[in-house]
C-alpha cells in the first residue's frame, strides 16, 4: 500500500519479481477497452488482466486475479501503480502485477475490501469491527466509495462500549476528515447537558403514572451518576446557580405535594388511611424524597429539605403512625427512618445549622419514633416466611446513633439530662445506645463548677491588669 513501506530487500511495489502464479491468459494492454458480456467477478482468471499480490512481513504471499478498470476506477493507489505515469510500469511486467503488503492482522480485511470493489451495493453484514478493519484498508488505497459506504454504516449501527474505545484508537489517526464518524462519543457542550439535567430532575422529582416507575428510577439513577465524581469529574458544575435554582424549586414541589398528602392523612378517617393507593403514594413521596437528599447533599443543598423536615416532624410521625395497622407500615417506616437518617446526619455534623430549639425538637420527636420502630421492623423481618426485605443497612443505624449523639451533645446540660433520664427509663434503651453521650455528660457535669471557677479567675485577673 501507498502508507506500507516495502521490507528491505523487497521489491518496489508495483513490481514481480517473482514468476508467481500463471499469467492471466489475456494479458493485453490496459489501453485496450473490453466489454465483457457479463460484469467480471472478484477472482476470475479467464478474465483477469491484473493479478494482485498481497503480502505480509511474516511472509505469507497471496495472489488474486483482478480486473484493471474496477481497480483503476475505485482505488487511486491502483490507478496510479497502473498508470503509464508510474516509474517502475515498463520493467518485467510490472504493469501486470501490483504488490501490496499489509499486517497479518489486515490480511483478511484486504481480501474482503477487494471482493468489495467488485460489488455495487454496500454490504452490511461485517459488523462493527469488521467494518472498521476494512474501512482503513479502504482508507489507505484511496477507495473512496468503499469508505463512504463503511462510514454510512459505522454512524448507522449501534457501538459495544469495546468497540467505542476501539474507534477512539483508529479513527483519529486516518484523518480528521473522518472524525464525524465519532460524533456521538464528542463531549456534549455544557449548555445542552443543563437543558437535559433541567429535564431530567423535573422528571424525577414528579408524580407520573404508576407504569412510568421504571423510568423514573431510571432516570433518578442518571442524575446521580451525573453529579458522581470518580475517574471523571462530574458532568455538570455543582456551583452553576440555573442549576441550583431549578434543583430547588423541584424539591420544593415535591415537599409541597408532599406535605399536602400528609394532611390529607391526618385529616382522612382510618379507613380511608388504610386503602392501598393512599398508602402507596405516601411510600413513593418517601421514596422521591430519600433520593432527594443524595443529590442535595452531593450539591451542598440539603438545608432546604432538613427545615422543611424539622417544620413537619411531628405530622410525619403521626401519619406514620397511624399507617400501624395497615401491611404496609413496616415499609413506611423504613422509609421515614432513611430520610430522617439523612436529616440527622446533616445537623448532627454540621452541615446545616440550625437553631438549639430545633436541634432539641428534633430528638424530642424522633428518638422516642426511632426506638418504637426498630423493634418493629425486627418483628416483622421474624415473622416473615424466607426472609424480609425489610432490614436497613447496618450502616443507617449506626448513622443515626452517631448522630443523635452529636446533636445530644450540642445541647444545654439541663435538656441532655432530661433527655438521657428518659433514654434510661424506656423499655427501648438498647438502642440507639447513647452512653458515650451520657458519659460525656457525667464527665462535663462533674467538673462544670471546677472549669467555670478557673475561668472566673482568670476572667478576673485579665480584668484587672487592664488599665483604668
Amino acid at each position: 500500500m501507498a502508507a506500507v513501506p516495502t521490507p528491505p530487500g523487497s521489491p518496489s511495489p508495483g513490481r514481480c519479481t517473482d514468476p508467481g502464479p500463471p499469467r492471466p491468459p489475456i494479458f493485453q494492454s490496459l489501453k485496450i477497452k473490453r466489454t465483457p458480456k457479463t460484469p467480471n467477478s472478484f477472482g476470475d482468471r479467464t478474465t483477469s488482466d491484473v493479478v494482485v499480490r498481497l503480502r505480509t512481513h511474516e511472509g505469507r504471499d497471496n495472489w488474486f486475479y483482478c480486473h484493471s478498470e474496477i481497480l483503476i476506477e475505485k482505488s487511486k493507489y491502483f490507478a496510479e501503480r497502473l498508470s503509464d505515469d508510474w516509474p517502475t510500469c515498463q520493467i518485467l511486467d510490472s504493469r501486470y502485477c501490483v504488490e501490496v503488503y499489509c499486517e497479518e492482522l489486515e490480511f483478511d480485511f484486504h481480501v474482503i475490501a477487494f471482493r468489495l470493489l467488485y460489488v455495487t451495493e454496500p454490504q452490511t453484514r461485517y459488523g462493527v469491527r469488521n467494518t472498521l478493519g476494512i474501512f482503513q484498508v479502504a482508507v489507505r488505497l484511496g477507495c473512496h466509495q468503499l469508505a463512504h459506504d463503511c462510514i454510512d454504516y459505522l454512524e448507522s449501527v449501534p457501538w459495544e462500549e469495546t468497540e467505542e474505545e476501539e474507534m477512539l484508537r483508529i479513527i483519529p489517526h486516518l484523518g480528521s476528515q473522518y472524525e464525524e464518524i465519532l460524533a456521538r462519543l464528542q463531549p456534549v457542550n455544557p449548555i445542552s447537558v443543563v437543558g437535559v439535567f433541567i429535564s431530567t430532575i423535573r422528571f424525577a422529582t414528579s408524580s407520573p403514572s404508576t407504569s412510568l416507575r421504571d423510568l423514573k428510577s431510571s432516570a433518578q439513577d442518571q442524575l446521580e451518576y451525573m453529579l458522581t465524581e470518580d475517574d471523571d469529574a462530574p458532568l455538570l458544575t455543582l456551583d452553576n446557580e440555573d442549576i441550583k435554582i431549578e434543583v430547588k424549586n423541584c424539591v420544593r414541589d415535591l415537599l409541597s405535594r408532599f406535605n399536602y398528602h400528609i394532611e390529607s392523612l391526618l385529616n382522612a378517617s382510618q379507613d380511608m388511611v388504610s386503602e392501598m393507593t393512599m398508602v402507596c403514594d405516601m411510600h413513593s413521596f418517601l421514596s422521591d424524597i430519600s433520593w432527594v437528599c443524595q443529590i442535595l447533599t452531593k450539591m451542598e443543598m440539603m438545608k432546604h429539605l432538613v427545615h422543611y423536615w424539622l417544620e413537619a416532624s411531628l405530622n410525619i410521625v403521626r401519619v406514620t403512625e397511624k399507617l400501624n395497622q395497615d401491611d404496609h407500615m413496616p415499609e413506611t417506616r423504613l422509609k421515614v427512618i432513611e430520610v430522617t437518617s439523612k436529616v440527622l446526619d446533616a445537623v448532627g455534623f454540621g452541615h446545616v445549622i440550625v437553631a438549639t430549639a430545633m436541634r432539641l425538637g428534633l430528638v424530642n420527636v424522633w428518638l422516642p419514633f426511632v426506638q418504637r420502630t426498630r423493634p418493629l421492623l425486627e418483628q416483622a423481618n421474624s415473622d416473615s416466611e424466607g426472609g424480609s426485605s425489610l432490614q436497613i443497612d447496618s450502616e443507617i443505624w449506626q448513622g443515626l446513633e452517631s448522630a443523635f449523639i452529636s446533636i445530644l451533645l450540642t445541647l444545654p446540660s439541663v435538656s441532655q439530662a432530661e433527655i438521657l433520664a428518659g433514654w434510661l427509663r424506656s423499655e427501648h434503651a438498647r438502642y440507639p445506645d447513647l452512653t458515650e453521650a451520657f458519659e460525656a455528660w457525667c464527665y462535663r457535669s462533674k467538673i462544670a463548677k471546677r472549669r467555670l471557677a478557673l475561668s472566673d479567675g482568670i476572667s478576673n485577673r485579665t480584668s484587672s491588669q487592664v488599665p483604668p
